[in-house]
């Protein structure tokens, strides 16, 4: 109980014995600190390793960990979130037809957004007409050594090789290398990181159960047990439990002028900068993937808010949304007929029809 724990500080402090006799202090200094540091990161999906064939010669491995880019999705609030709203925005004004439903291609567009990479399969008569696409997962698949011949790897460790030109791929550009995309992205992967990374260690210190809200501190020599139980009981029904722990210690002899002192031990909220990391990550996340805040559901913090989110959108669609349509697009290039189209928004309509 607290009566032990009292005891146990005044013992390591050197005041005073475990029967609150005063003993000899030490004049030695003692420095100490609490585990060992952590890394910041646990894999190496921030890394750019280039792209090169794999062990057995057939395919190239992609520069950076797909893995990595998928599990990013659930790392804070924003990133995952981002990504399915830019997803949803290219299936918003899709056109279904019979070679692309809206279901394979909402799957490949959220595979190009996250992993800037998506394949579809194509599915021919005898003839070699293209009856249907198909989308491939695209954290499976694998360019190979081949021109035009892909692979998808399977979960047991197999492998399966499509015949040449039986795979369509389209991806980010990237200067280092022209057989995979890579996620614009990329470069923010550090601020989604420090984002989860400042959550996490928020959690772990609520969950933990060993830190403190203050210490009361008094001082008088005439204490007794009665009254030190009753401000015990005080103290421990001044939050409920598994909120701060707060600890009371009675010095009979103290040459401080207060008899009572509250000393606030756990008030992290003006120790750290938690506020500070996230707004600092949202704002990068905002920027990385050029978003407007007001879009994906961030709340304003001033009383003016974010303005017209109509106006707000219509800017999005013109700058960003037809850049992502025109990728899609270019699959009608590749197969030389259309499988992809787009309808235009409805403001734009009524825009046309004055």
């Amino acid at each position: 109980m607290i009566e032990n724990l009292i005891s146990r500080v005044k013992t390591i402090a050197g005041a005073f014995n475990s029967n609150g006799d005063a003993v000899a202090s030490t004049e030695k200094s003692l420095v100490f600190s609490f585990g060992d540091p952590e890394p910041a990161l646990s894999n190496r999906m921030t890394d750019y390793l280039g792209t090169f064939l794999d062990i057995g010669g057939d395919y190239y491995r992609p520069p950076v960990d797909l893995t990595g880019l998928a599990n990013l999705m659930n790392a804070n609030a924003y990133h995952g979130p981002i990504l399915h709203f830019k997803k949803d925005r290219i299936v918003q004004w899709f056109i279904p037809s019979a070679l692309l439903s809206s279901d394979e291609l909402a799957k490949a567009a959220l595979d190009y957004f996250v992993l800037s990479n998506a394949y579809f399969q194509k599915f021919t008569d005898r003839f070699g007409n293209v009856l249907r696409l198909a989308r491939l997962p695209g954290i499976a698949m694998r360019a190979g050594k081949t021109p035009d011949v892909f692979f998808k790897l399977n979960i047991d460790g197999t492998k399966v090789e499509f015949k040449p030109g039986e795979v369509l791929h389209i991806k980010e550009h990237d200067v280092k290398q022209g057989v995979y995309g890579v996620p614009q992205y990329f470069g923010g992967i550090q601020s989604v990181l420090l984002s989860e990374d400042a959550t996490l260690f928020r959690r772990k210190y609520y969950v933990n159960g060993a830190h403190m809200g203050y210490i009361l501190v008094t001082t008088d020599a005439n204490l007794d047990d009665a009254t030190a139980k009753k401000i015990e009981d005080q103290v421990k029904q001044a939050k409920g439990p598994g909120n701060f722990r707060s600890l009371y210690l009675n010095i009979p002899r103290s040459n401080n002028k207060e008899p009572v002192q509250i000393i606030p031990v756990g008030n992290i909220g003006s120790k750290d900068e938690f506020q500070a990391i996230k707004e600092i990550a949202e704002m990068d996340m905002l920027a990385m993937h050029r978003v407007y805040p007001g879009l994906v559901a961030i709340m304003p913090a001033n009383i003016g808010g974010f303005g017209d989110l109509q106006k707000s959108m219509e800017v999005y669609y013109e700058l960003e949304v037809t850049a992502m349509q025109r990728v899609f697009l270019g699959i009608n290039e590749q197969l030389g007929r259309t499988a992809v189209a787009f309808r235009e928004p409805d403001w734009k309509k009524q825009s046309n029809a004055a």
